[in-house]
């Protein structure tokens, strides 16, 4: 009888790396979120549970305006990427095999090799070479080519996964390429689809580096107006929007991999 796997609990050592691990990633955060029930200013001592500092979130012009800026840049993102990336996973799974599909695959995934900060400097070189005026225009593209290889991913391994038959059968019964991809193979590569979009979306909702250098006047997001408030004093209306923040962040990572995990279920049910 072969030996059981090994337990990566049963390492010496293995247990307290870990608490330790998780303390220093969730810690601050746990002290941010905690702190922003603040009723006073400081953010070191507890002077009792208040959500003032939410309601003044929630109020202030600026942090709505970023708020706005963000979710729409987010949504337009996301769903623009997603299109490209199914067009490109169909391109590189469903087509025929091309000269330079390797080249083109290396392409698809070259922001998340190359340093977002390379990548920054590049998007803002690049702006400025061709003459456009930096703003939400320039903050939307940036966007959508980094958040691209983001959708791909999920879609690709979703379509890797769907037979070809499936498509097969629908030409047999006289449809044409439209129709079974849009009556077939779309419905089938929903769960992936729907799990590229909230990572893109995510992605490009909390993305400070990128936006930081190709933002122009009016047009802070709300990563970007977060750092603004951090330089001229750090207060727990700073915390209850990092709070709200890390909440969605949580929320949506959480619906994109339960979506994908049913998917994956889906398909080997």
């Amino acid at each position: 009888m072969a030996d059981a796997p090994a337990q990566l609990k049963r390492y010496p050592g293995f247990g307290w790396i870990t608490w330790l691990c998780l303390t220093l990633l969730y810690g601050p955060m746990l002290v941010i979120a905690v702190y922003s029930f603040n009723a006073i200013r400081s953010i070191t001592v507890w002077g009792g549970f208040s959500l003032d500092w939410y309601v003044k979130a929630f109020t202030n012009p600026a942090i709505q305006s970023a708020t706005f800026n963000s979710i729409f840049i987010a949504f337009s993102a996301a769903t623009v990427s997603t299109v490209m990336a199914i067009a490109a996973a169909l391109a590189m799974i469903r087509g025929p095999r091309f000269r330079g599909a390797e080249t083109a695959f290396a392409l698809i995934n070259l922001p998340l090799m190359v340093p977002e900060i390379v990548s920054a400097v590049a998007s803002l070189v690049f702006f400025l070479a061709i003459g456009l005026n930096l703003g939400l225009s320039t903050i939307l593209l940036a966007h959508v080519v980094f958040c691209i290889p983001f959708a791909y991913m999920p879609i690709a391994a979703r379509l890797e996964g769907i037979e070809g038959f499936y498509e097969e059968a629908a030409r047999d019964l006289y449809a044409n390429r439209w129709e079974a991809f849009r009556y077939v193979l779309l419905p089938m590569m929903l769960p992936g689809v729907l799990s590229g979009y909230i990572l893109a979306f995510i992605i490009s909702l909390d993305d400070f580096i990128i936006t930081n250098m190709v933002a122009g006047p009016g047009s802070t997001t709300l990563p970007l107006a977060i750092y603004g408030m951090v330089r001229t004093g750090f207060t727990p209306e700073i915390n209850a929007i990092s709070t709200l923040m890390l909440c969605v962040s949580m929320l949506f990572v959480s619906g994109s991999y339960l979506v994908n995990r049913s998917g994956t279920k889906g398909q080997t049910s």
